[in-house]
Formats: C-alpha cells, sequence, structure tokens
C-alpha cells in the first residue's frame, strides 16, 4: 500500500525525481538530500510502513541483504572504510519522516564523530528485570 500524503511514497515511486543509484521492484535507494558524509543515501520501500515495527517479513528479509550491497559498493566506489547503517523509529528516535527508510552513511578517516555514545554503568538487577519485561511482552 502506498500513502498519498507520504513524500517517501511519491518519491520511491518515481513520482518526485531523485538521483537514484538502486532500484528493484520492492526499494528505490537515493541520494539523500541533507547528507552526513559524501555518499550518504537512503533505502526507501515502494510500499509504505510507518517504521520497523510496521514492516511485513517479506520487505524485512530484504532491506539489510540489500544494505550490504549497497555498502561494499560505497567501499568500492568511494574509498570509505566504514559505514554507518542507521534506521530511526519514532520522533524520540530522530525519525522526521515516517516512512521506513534506512540510512547508509559512509564513514571516512578523520571525519566527522556521528552515532556514537558513551556506554554507562548498567545495574544487574535493572537489566533482569528489563530483560523479563521485554521477554514478557513477546
Amino acid at each position: 500500500m502506498k500513502k498519498d500524503d507520504c513524500i517517501f511514497c511519491k518519491i520511491a515511486n518515481g513520482e518526485i525525481p531523485s538521483e537514484t543509484i538502486y532500484e528493484d521492484n520492492m526499494f528505490r535507494t537515493i541520494m539523500d538530500l541533507g547528507p552526513a558524509s559524501k555518499g550518504h543515501a537512503l533505502i526507501l520501500p515502494k510500499q509504505h510502513y510507518r517504521d520497523l515495527c510496521d514492516l511485513d517479513k517479506e520487505t524485512a528479509e530484504k532491506v539489510f541483504p540489500l544494505a550490504a550491497k549497497l555498502g561494499n559498493a560505497m567501499k568500492k566506489s568511494l574509498g570509505c572504510p566504514g559505514i554507518n547503517v542507521v534506521q530511526n523509529n519514532g520522533k524520540e528516535a530522530g525519525q522526521t519522516v515516517f516512512h521506513f527508510h534506512v540510512h547508509l552513511i559512509p564513514r571516512y578517516e578523520e571525519g566527522p564523530e556521528m552515532v556514537s555514545w558513551a556506554p554507562e554503568k548498567a545495574d544487574p538487577e535493572e537489566l533482569k528485570l528489563t530483560g523479563a519485561a521485554i521477554r514478557n511482552a513477546l
């Protein structure tokens, strides 16, 4: 299903022009208009899914192998030694367009720091309680 008022549905389905680097029957991958680094791309499903939790099984099974294929092409063509694969879910997690998409962000030596955090020490009892809560919700 496509959503008429979704800009990523329109881009993914060719209604709005984009710099497309890959396309098949399920996905279009485009260059990001606000890149974090040279080569930053977005994998967009042609069907509308709000976020990761809304994905169907077939799309979920295919998106990360596609990310690997594109990541290898980026490393080969751009000479980047690393790639961040970023997928935000929900406003609080940084999602700004509510159509599932995956960011592929090439990383270069001496490039800016991004997608990082300072690990904190976890309380073992809190880990146990949190783990049990998640398991019970499955």
